[in-house]
């Protein structure tokens, strides 16, 4: 083959169907299921960065925000526009150590710990116009006393400005690029996980152990798209030395019940320097995060702990008028971001920017994958096969800018309607369950519901909307093995089932999952 690519998270599946889009044959590993780490923990936005300008990273922000609006029209029924509030009031201080910060403590002395009103604007004015925005609307001012979006608000807040990023379905993302990588020819393997990899007579001898048993493949070209494991793949797995290393940096989030009614998320301003989001998520909840903490336990084990969950109750609850308790909390989850290791002094400094890094040895090429963004994916993807051109003599050019993900295929502001069609079509759904649909599955829903013609027609009921029709699809189609891969992955209904319901899927396709005896 000519490429194999390690981890299924979304820069590995991504660079895999931007390769097989070009011609490659492609293999792709995941030793769990797709998207399980930091793909599937993320603020689940796509956006420019608005606080990395603090810290001068404009070509990062600059191609964020270009991207923003190429992959809108591309998977327009797993991401969308939403509108951020940002609360602003003179007696607000920041203990900053951002190169913006040391500069206007330069320049204005007085002006020290503080983000002024001007200074803000100035900020909005580059995101609104750094990217090219064309889709999206731009920065307004918003009266909080008028305004809906300051009736959660404390009273203090009477002034905002509102500004445009984008929601993404992260999780989804990763199995839709890696199921366009399959149309095109690439072979993805989940479950499976490389144990060794060396340089043999000219090519990459990869050895994998997976669900069939230890298996050797060779490849011209390999891809470290480890994410929080690339240190070890290049260490322990390909026996490499190397001076460049990631910094392990932790984001954990909270999901409240519905803590307001409307539909625009907040960017809160920490008296630390750090800023949080709260979002309205799937329906009835809010999502609040995130934090950055330096990570020094094994990738694996991450979770949320109880000091984050007050950090973040106490920071949105110098915001909200109704404090936020540990009470509120339904669901945490955590990620670890593999940043590449500059030598920054805190995590919140770290560079969040991606950097790709080739050796090619014998002229066979290991190119390793540090940082990145969900954003950004795209534009990694692209630069990775820039790297790896000159080994694929006659190597195809870009091609995935606006192409379509499954299920895409309809304009973004075409969403509302095409929720109205399905439900139209399907009367037994209602609004919630076929906008369920079309935010997971877009025009592919119909090819779940089939010709039911009620709900019974779609097989045995899981709770929540999950029917054994949707979960055979998740099985035959997206690589789905268990219940976390349904309910906390392919989608979150895991907010909605009870630890029973849950462990009755389990059971449903562990079975599905065995082979039928054979007859004697």
């Amino acid at each position: 083959m000519d490429l194999f690519i390690i981890g299924g998270g979304i820069n590995g599946c991504g660079i895999a169907r931007d390769a097989a889009g070009r011609g490659l044959s492609v293999t792709l590993a995941e030793m769990g299921d797709l998207a399980q780490a930091t793909s599937s923990a993320s603020t689940k936005l796509f956006h420019g960065g608005l606080r990395y300008l603090e810290f001068f990273e404009f070509r990062l922000v600059r191609e964020a925000l270009e991207e923003r609006e190429t992959l809108l029209r591309a998977m327009p029924h797993i991401s969308w526009p939403m509108r951020f509030v940002l609360p602003w009031h003179p007696a607000m201080r920041f203990e900053s150590d951002t190169p913006t910060s040391r500069l206007l403590s330069f320049v204005m002395p007085w002006m020290k710990g503080r983000r002024p009103a001007w200074l803000i604007r100035l900020g909005l004015f580059l995101y609104d116009n750094l990217g090219g925005r064309k889709i999206l609307p731009g920065t307004r001012t918003v009266n909080l006393r008028e305004d809906a979006a300051g009736a959660p608000l404390n009273p203090k807040f009477g002034f905002a400005y509102e500004y445009s990023d984008c929601w993404v379905q992260d999780a989804r993302l990763v199995v839709l690029n890696a199921r366009d990588a399959e149309a095109r020819g690439a072979r993805v393997l989940v479950g499976t996980k490389v144990v060794s990899a060396a340089r043999e007579n000219g090519l990459w001898h990869i050895v994998t152990e997976g669900p069939e048993g230890r298996a050797d493949h060779w490849s011209r070209g390999l891809v470290n798209a480890g994410g929080p494991w690339v240190e070890d793949v290049i260490r322990n797995t390909i026996r490499l030395n190397s001076t460049e290393g990631v910094r392990l940096v932790r984001g954990s989030h909270i999901v409240t019940r519905k803590l307001y009614d409307h539909d625009r998320c907040y960017f809160f301003q920490g008296e630390d320097g750090r800023i949080i989001f709260a979002i309205p998520y799937e329906q009835d909840f809010t999502l609040i995060g995130t934090t950055d903490q330096d990570h020094k336990a094994a990738p694996s084990d991450v979770h949320c702990t109880e000091a984050e969950q007050d950090y973040l109750c106490a920071f949105a609850s110098k915001y909200f008028a109704k404090p936020v308790t540990r009470q509120d909390i339904v669901w945490t989850y955590s990620g670890v971001r593999p940043l590449y290791n500059d030598g920054a002094k805190s995590a919140t400094a770290a560079t969040r920017d991606y950097v790709l890094s080739v050796d090619a040895t014998g002229g066979v090429p290991l190119l390793n994958v540090f940082g990145g963004k969900i954003t950004t994916y795209r534009r990694l993807a692209e630069s990775a096969m820039e790297k790896l051109a000159p080994y694929f003599p006659g190597l195809r050019g870009k091609w995935t800018a606006g192409v379509t993900l499954p299920g895409g295929g309809f304009a973004p502001d075409a969403t509302a309607q095409v929720i109205r069609d399905l439900a139209a079509s399907y009367p037994f759904l209602g609004p919630q369950w076929a906008e369920r649909m079309v935010r997971h599955y877009g025009l592919e829903a119909r090819d779940i519901l089939g010709n039911a013609r009620m709900a019974e027609d779609l097989g045995q009921s899981f709770g929540a909307t999950l029917t054994e029709a949707e979960v055979n699809w998740l099985m035959t189609r997206e690589w789905a093995r268990r219940a976390e891969d349904v309910v906390w992955r392919r989608t979150k209904l895991g907010l909605r089932l009870t630890t029973e319901q849950i462990a009755a899927l389990d059971i449903y396709m562990t079975e599905r999952a065995q082979p039928a005896p054979v007859a004697e």
